[in-house]
């Protein structure tokens, strides 16, 4: 029975763990050589208001390019740097973090979804992926009009990126967002809370003695 209630406590630590390595891993692979060009590429801003759309579709648009037969060295090389940026933006489990001009993570969020609108419209020019390109396309325009977005900016909304620069959170604001802060002591807590369970039912029972 105390192996039973354990289990979910031991699943929580894990996964926690598992949590905190992706992300140191994902900064140790950025900052490896891989043999090809370290010249950054550019990477043109995104509006306020694409980020809400872009968002909705990242699924999508990095499920089709990940399976994309058409590349070239520039595509991959966005491509990696919208997943490595995601990461970095803890995989948008930030609350606000897309919508929230305030939030520590909102210029993360530009990064890996102007990389993302990127690897999309380079989509367009492949020929055999350029018609799922062009429906999701037309899908985000449309969104963008009916929910009216199209003119909506902030003070990340000029803001163009290069590969060759990941864009941090701002750990420093953290203390004051108070969506953010509630999200990590949350996580932090589960990942405590693991821990001690780990450490406590891991350990050997006493033996009794007759």
């Amino acid at each position: 029975m105390k192996n039973d209630r354990a289990r979910p406590l031991l699943l929580t630590a894990l996964s926690a763990a598992a949590f905190f390595c992706v992300v140191a891993g994902s900064a140790f692979a950025h900052s490896r050589g891989d043999g090809g060009s370290h010249a950054g590429l550019n990477i043109p801003q995104i509006s306020h208001g694409e980020m809400a759309v872009i968002s909705d579709y990242r699924g999508r648009i990095i499920d089709l390019a990940s399976r994309a037969v058409d590349t070239n060295e520039p595509f991959r090389r966005v491509l990696n740097y919208a997943e490595i940026q995601y990461s970095y933006c803890l995989w948008g489990r930030m609350p606000g973090s897309v919508t929230d001009e305030e939030s520590p993570f909102n210029e993360c969020a530009h990064a890996h979804l102007a990389a993302t609108k990127a690897v999309l419209l380079s989509m367009r020019e492949m020929p055999q992926e350029a018609a799922a390109a062009g429906e999701i396309i037309s899908a985000v325009d449309a969104d963008m009009v009916r929910r009216g977005l199209a003119l909506i900016s902030c003070r990340f909304s000029g803001e163009a990126f290069n590969t060759a620069d990941i864009v941090k959170p701002r750990w420093s604001g953290m203390p004051f967002h108070a969506a953010s802060m509630a999200s990590l002591t949350g996580l932090a807590s589960l990942f405590g809370l693991g821990v001690f369970a780990l450490r406590r039912f891991s350990r050997p029972k006493a033996q009794s003695s007759e």
